[in-house]
C-alpha cells in the first residue's frame, strides 16, 4: 500500500465559500502539497463532514502538474472512544485497574459485543463492563481524527505546487435580515441590512473569501445529514457592504474581506445602509369571492384592517437587488425610543420593484360589512352559475386624525359593479377596491352591488 501524504490545513495558500441559500456551499481549498512521479496517496483533511464526494474537483492548472484522480475516498468514520472500541470487537484489549494503594494492573480481554454496552471475555470469565479502564495498543488505519478526504492521483512528474479542491457541501447556509427604523412623520425610514451566515458542516472555514449566491439554485434532493448540530452565535459588523454582481439567472454578493466562520457559529455582516427610503402606509381590508356565491344570513362580520408598508426599491437611497428575508420595523414613540410595530418576510426583490408588508393589524381602525341581497340569476352546477349580490361595509376610526381605507375585494368569474355608494378602481382582473376616507372619531359606510358568473 502506498504511503499516505497528510495534507494538513497548514498547507492551506487559499479558501474560497461561496453559499448558496438552500443549505448548499461550494468550497474551493487551495493546498501546496508535493508529488512523487508514478502514484501519490493523498489525504486531504479537514473536508467537511457533509461534503458531498461526488462533486470533489481536483484542479492543478495553477501547479503545472500533469496528474489523473484514480480513486477517491471519503473517511468520515472518526475518532471517538466509541468508534474505537467497535473498531476493536473481537480483537484483544488491556483492562487497567488503579488498586486502593495506588498499584496498577493489567489483564488482558477479548472485547465480545459493544451494542448496548462492552461485553469482555477474559481468561476466566466473562463481564459485561469495566472496571477501569481500557488500554489500546493502537488506531485502526480506517479511524481518522478529521474528515478526511484521500485521493489517489498519478502524477507525470515530481515537484511542488498548488492544488484546488472544489466540491460541494450541506451544512451552509445564509439569509438576509432587514431592520428599518421609520422617521417620526412616517414618510421615509433608514433600512439597514444584515446577511446573517450558519455554519454546521462539521468544521470552520478560516480567513475565506465569501461570496453568497442569491436566488434559487436547483439540486436533486440531498442525502439527509449525517450529523446534527447545535448553533453558536457571534455577531460582527463588516465595512464597506458586499458588492453584488449578476451571475446568471442569480445574483451574486462578495463579501469585502476574508472572514472566519466557525462550526457551530451564526455570524452575520453588513449588507446595506439605505437613509431616507421614502414609504407610503396604508390601512388595508380583504374580502374573499366566496361571499358572492351564496346567500349570506349571517349579519355583520367583523374583518381585520390590516397595516401595510410600502416602498420601492429604486435607485438613490437603495436600488440594489434585495435578497428574500425578514424585514423587522421600528417607530419611535413620543419620548424617541425605538419601539418595534411589526415584521414581514419579503422574497428575492429585483431593482425598482415594490415591496409590501404586513405589520400587524390596526387597534383603532376597525370594519365590519354583511351582505344585503342575494340573488341567483343563472345556472345549475359550480360551472354555470350568474349571481348578484350587494354589501355593505361599515368603518370606524377611533384616531384624532383622520385616515384612509383601502377596501379590497376579491370578485369570482367575470364580474360587473352594478352600483355602488364610491367609484371603485379595477386593480386586476377579479380585484376590485375603494379608497374610503374615515373622519377622525368618526365613520364611514360603503355600499356595492356586484353581478358574478362563471
Amino acid at each position: 500500500m502506498l504511503d499516505e501524504q497528510r495534507i494538513d490545513e497548514t498547507a492551506q495558500t487559499s479558501l474560497a465559500v461561496t453559499i448558496y441559500n438552500d443549505d448548499l456551499a461550494l468550497i474551493k481549498d487551495q493546498r501546496q502539497i508535493r508529488l512523487e512521479p508514478g502514484d501519490n496517496r493523498l489525504a486531504w483533511r479537514n473536508v467537511s463532514v457533509r461534503i458531498r464526494p461526488e462533486t470533489a474537483l481536483l484542479d492543478a492548472t495553477e501547479s503545472g502538474f500533469d496528474l489523473s484522480v484514480l480513486e477517491q475516498n471519503f473517511d468520515f468514520d472518526l475518532l471517538t472512544p466509541d468508534s474505537l472500541l467497535k473498531k476493536y470487537l473481537g480483537r484483544r484489549v488491556d483492562v487497567v485497574r488503579t488498586t486502593e494503594a495506588g498499584e496498577r494492573t493489567t489483564e488482558s480481554a477479548t472485547v465480545l459485543a459493544v451494542n448496548e454496552g462492552v461485553v469482555l471475555r477474559y481468561a476466566d470469565r466473562i463481564e459485561t463492563q469495566v472496571v477501569g479502564h481500557l488500554s489500546f495498543p493502537d488506531v485502526p488505519e480506517d479511524l481518522r481524527d478529521q474528515p478526511t478526504l484521500v485521493l489517489h492521483v498519478q502524477s507525470a512528474k515530481s515537484g511542488e505546487g498548488r492544488l484546488e479542491l472544489s466540491y460541494l457541501t450541506g451544512g451552509l447556509s445564509w439569509k438576509a435580515d432587514y431592520v428599518a427604523d421609520m422617521a417620526q412623520d412616517g414618510q421615509t425610514m433608514d433600512l439597514n441590512g444584515w446577511i446573517t451566515l450558519t455554519n454546521n458542516s462539521g468544521v470552520s472555514y478560516r480567513n475565506a473569501q465569501l461570496q453568497l449566491v442569491a436566488g434559487e439554485v436547483n439540486q436533486t434532493q440531498p442525502d439527509p445529514s449525517m450529523i446534527a448540530m447545535e448553533r453558536g452565535t457571534l455577531m460582527s459588523a463588516a465595512a464597506p457592504i458586499p458588492r453584488q454582481e449578476s451571475l446568471a439567472e442569480y445574483h451574486l454578493y462578495t463579501l469585502p474581506r476574508p472572514s472566519d466562520v466557525l462550526n457551530q457559529q451564526t455570524k452575520q455582516v453588513a449588507l446595506l445602509s439605505a437613509p431616507g427610503v421614502a414609504v407610503t402606509q396604508e390601512l388595508v381590508v380583504q374580502g374573499q369571492a366566496h361571499a358572492y356565491q351564496a346567500s349570506s344570513g349571517d349579519g355583520w362580520t367583523r374583518l381585520p384592517v390590516a397595516s401595510m408598508l410600502k416602498f420601492l426599491n429604486q435607485d438613490g437611497n437603495l436600488g440594489i437587488p434585495l435578497p428574500k428575508g425578514v424585514v423587522r420595523v421600528y417607530s419611535k414613540d413620543s419620548r424617541g425610543n425605538a419601539q418595534f410595530i411589526g415584521e414581514d418576510a419579503i422574497d428575492h426583490t429585483p431593482k425598482n420593484e415594490t415591496v409590501t408588508l404586513k405589520l400587524g393589524e390596526s387597534f383603532d381602525v376597525t370594519a365590519r360589512r354583511k351582505q344585503t341581497a342575494f340573488k341567483k340569476l343563472a345556472g345549475s352546477t359550480a360551472y354555470d352559475y350568474a349571481y348578484e349580490a350587494s354589501f355593505e361595509m361599515e368603518l370606524k376610526n377611533a384616531k384624532d386624525e383622520s385616515v384612509t381605507v383601502v377596501v379590497r375585494e376579491h370578485l369570482p368569474g367575470d364580474w360587473d359593479m352594478l352600483a355602488e355608494s364610491l367609484p371603485h378602481t379595477k386593480d386586476a382582473a377579479n380585484l376590485a377596491s375603494w379608497q374610503v376616507d374615515v373622519p377622525a372619531q368618526s365613520g364611514a359606510r360603503l355600499t356595492w352591488t356586484a353581478r358574478v358568473r362563471h
